[in-house]
């Protein structure tokens, strides 16, 4: 959920500030020091929400790795009402699929929010890589085969046509857009089955969803249990806290991921910050880290349709900026890693041990940043995608994928978001430093 763009500087590591006009200042005396940066190697083609393209709009990519072939792997991401865009290593797109037209006219269309994989789903054919997206405009899940050598493009909806609403109860519902919106998916190792936890737009609701194949080759789910996160926070001072938004608006989850190593689930609460809990939605959500905005006090202005805040009593945490965005999980060969999140206020990325039983403690954090005039970092990233594994000649020690919220150089004052590449050898290099 991207916010205004502030005037701001943008903070470079080695201890510079890169003030406008493009000098170098040494940090002040007695501030922190700047967090590392890094920098893309590729950014995909710039998309705009506008008639004239598409009301595409970067959000969320996953990376999918050919085991054939890791030089020919894909990046996955959606483009909200315009649909999922398909990548190469070196940013092309490959395929554009459109999101569904509107059930009815003047109902709301077709809008993919996130997207992530599950790997080897038994089909009726046959075992298969699947991309799986929430459609926020239909409150659904769609469900995309993956075979990279398919002509006319890799991916295949194999969705089910008679797929149930998630939350919602019929299409006016539907249309109030409370409807599916973050999303993990999730292969219990116990029973092999895979599931999606999908989170509610402008609630704090989360469902789990077994997904299960149709003897057609279609691919459906059923709910099997959902749990709410906590819409207002007691302070220690006593008072009650929940954050500032529109009149009947909670404080809405997107940003998730599951570790597949112990089926915990982080969520990403965006003016609240990182839960855990188990991800099969039993036992008491934990909250692992605060952003900084915790308990500020907001009045919602609807003449400027922003929320004014108050003093700040002093209850945030220190490393993330609302919105936190983008988890994703950043696995090593040894069981140890890494969780990443987007701290989208600040224009970082948060660094988290993986490992809850040490209390999955903060490790650093980076930027990514300029590499030219012509390929500039990340600024307001919504969702991130990160793969540690050898993706050939290209990345031979891996990929993170961040969304850009404000692509530039853009088109005039046309919204331009996008997908940046970023080397991951790069960035461990600064998560070890």
């Amino acid at each position: 959920m991207s916010r205004p763009h502030p005037a701001r500087a943008v903070t470079v590591a080695l201890g510079l500030v890169l003030v406008a006009s493009g000098a170098a200042m040494p940090a002040v005396a007695g501030t922190p020091a700047p967090l590392p940066a890094v920098t893309p190697r590729a950014e995909a083609p710039t998309l705009y929400d506008d008639e004239a393209g598409g009301n595409a709009n970067a959000d969320d990519p996953a990376i999918w790795r050919n085991t054939a072939d890791p030089g020919r792997s894909l990046v996955i991401a959606t483009a909200k009402e315009g649909g999922l865009r398909v990548y190469d290593l070196d940013a092309r797109q490959v395929q554009s699929i459109p999101a569904p037209p509107s059930a009815r006219p003047g109902d709301a269309p077709g809008r993919f929010n996130n997207v992530d994989l599950v790997h080897r789903l038994r089909l009726p054919s046959g075992r298969a890589d699947i991309a799986v997206t929430t459609d926020r405009g239909h409150d659904r899940l769609r469900f995309h085969r993956i075979d990279r050598g398919r002509p006319g493009g890799p991916l295949t909806d194999i969705t089910d046509p008679a797929a149930p609403p998630v939350f919602s109860t019929g299409q006016d519902e539907i249309n109030e857009q409370r409807t599916a919106y973050g999303l993990a998916t999730w292969t219990d190792p116990a029973s092999g089955r895979a599931y999606a936890l999908v989170s509610r737009r402008n609630r704090t609701g989360l469902a789990l969803l077994e997904l299960r194949a149709t003897a057609a080759g279609t691919v459906t789910y059923r709910t099997v249990r959902t749990l709410d996160l906590p819409a207002s926070f007691r302070l220690p001072n006593g008072t009650t806290w929940a954050p500032c938004g529109e009149p009947g608006e909670q404080a809405q989850v997107e940003g998730m991921v599951v570790d597949p190593a112990n089926g915990v689930l982080y969520a990403g609460q965006e003016d609240v910050g990182i839960w855990r809990v188990r991800a099969d939605l039993t036992g008491t959500p934990k909250l692992v880290d605060k952003v900084r905005e915790y308990g500020v006090p907001g009045v919602y202005d609807e003449a400027t349709e922003e929320c004014v805040p108050g003093a700040d009593p002093g209850f945030g945490g220190t490393r993330l900026s609302a919105d936190v965005e983008g988890l994703t999980l950043l696995t090593e060969p040894d069981g140890d890693g890494y969780l990443l999140a987007s701290s989208q206020g600040d224009e970082t990325f948060a660094v988290y041990d993986r490992d809850p039983r040490d209390g999955n403690d903060y490790e650093g954090g980076f930027r990514v940043t300029a590499a030219s005039a012509a390929l500039d970092g990340s600024e307001e990233s919504d969702g991130a995608a990160v793969l540690n594994a050898p993706l050939g000649a290209k990345y031979p020690k891996g990929l993170l994928v961040v969304q850009d919220g404000h692509d530039t150089p853009g088109d005039g004052d046309r919204e331009a978001t996008g997908f940046k590449f970023v080397d991951l050898g790069e960035v461990m290099k600064r998560i070890d430093d």
